[in-house]
């Protein structure tokens, strides 16, 4: 898989690496807190061929063979030009971050991407780019595909269409000396600061929901919003933020490598998909070959490898609805 990166790529890096520089060593049963972890749960990845820096280099890809009957789904031209053009945001393991190298893109969404590239016999051309820019731009046609642990929604089903591969979704942190225990009801926040990535669905969540604490006659919470992910920790850290509201997956990988922190709880689940342009003629062979992979072991393996046995599917779906918000 080819990668070119864009200007900016280092300094995301560089900003994780200060998150996690005081890091916890990564074991092979490194999770969250028992008490609040269901069986099933994903925790950190898996240490087995893990590289400096805790992110596991076990290669689960090279021995995907090409899926003869999902290649057939594909378009002619993209048959005939062997490749699809890829738009990756690179945000927090184990959905995506880069090895110490600050170049090489790892992750559950990177390691999807080249399977399903090898089973379609395709190149994956990747360009790192910002997430709040990658729906856009796929609307537009500047790529095939965009990966950035997207989650299927309503709204972006009217201009996106998504090939399912895991369900991951929308958790909460705190630092350790917080007297949250889990946030079931958004009225919890009422009067905190609650730290969220721009474009996200935990902005949009938090935005729509933001009349309940009138509602209850308290305070309001604040939505603070940030552009990298590296920077919403910081927040929290320094006690500019009181909660973290971002991906289950993300979170509970996050509390694994930052001392102070605690996984609060899951909040909902979303299923996460490849986005594409609305009525684009991938899907098919993409499902086809997700589905393939599943088939063949490959899928499992990558979930293993990554520690998010728990985001596990059934079968990859074409723009399912969006599972319903809790109704607290």
């Amino acid at each position: 898989m080819t990668t070119r990166t864009r200007p900016g790529t280092a300094r995301t890096a560089l900003v994780f690496a200060l998150i996690t520089g005081a890091a916890l060593t990564l074991t092979a049963c490194a999770g969250g807190d028992p008490a609040t972890t269901p069986a099933g749960a994903s925790g950190a990845p898996g240490a087995a061929g893990a590289a400096k820096g805790g992110l596991p280099t076990e290669d689960v890809v090279s021995a995907v063979k090409k899926n003869e009957a999902a290649a057939k789904l594909l378009p002619a031209d993209v048959r005939q030009r062997g490749s699809f053009t890829l738009a990756s945001s690179v945000a927090t393991p184990p959905s995506s971050a880069y090895l110490p190298d600050g170049k090489t893109v790892v992750g559950v969404d990177a390691d999807f991407a080249a399977a399903v590239a090898k089973a379609l016999g395709l190149e994956a051309k990747r360009e790192v780019v910002g997430f709040e820019a990658i729906l856009p731009a796929l609307g537009s046609g500047k790529y095939d595909v965009g990966t950035g642990n997207f989650g299927v929604t309503e709204e972006r089903r009217k201009a996106i269409d998504f090939v399912t591969y895991i369900n991951d979704g929308q958790g909460f942190a705190s630092r350790a000396d917080s007297s949250l225990k889990a946030v079931t009801d958004l009225t919890q926040l009422c009067g905190l600061k609650v730290a969220v990535n721009a474009g996200t669905t935990f902005e949009r969540t938090l935005e729509q929901n933001k009349g309940r604490c009138a509602e209850a006659g308290k305070k309001p919470y604040e939505v603070n919003v940030y552009s990298e992910t590296g920077a919403i920790w910081m927040s929290l850290q320094q006690g500019r933020s009181d909660v973290v509201m971002n991906t289950i997956n993300g979170v509970r990988y996050a509390v694994t490598q930052q001392k102070n922190v605690k996984f609060l709880n899951e909040y909902r689940r979303l299923d996460v998909g490849f986005a594409f342009k609305k009525g684009t003629p991938l899907a098919p062979a993409f499902q086809a070959a997700v589905n393939g992979l599943k088939a063949d072991g490959t899928y499992d393996r990558i979930l293993r490898k990554w520690g998010v046995t728990g985001s596990g599917i059934a079968t990859s779906r074409i723009s399912p609805p969006e599972i319903p918000a809790p109704k607290k």
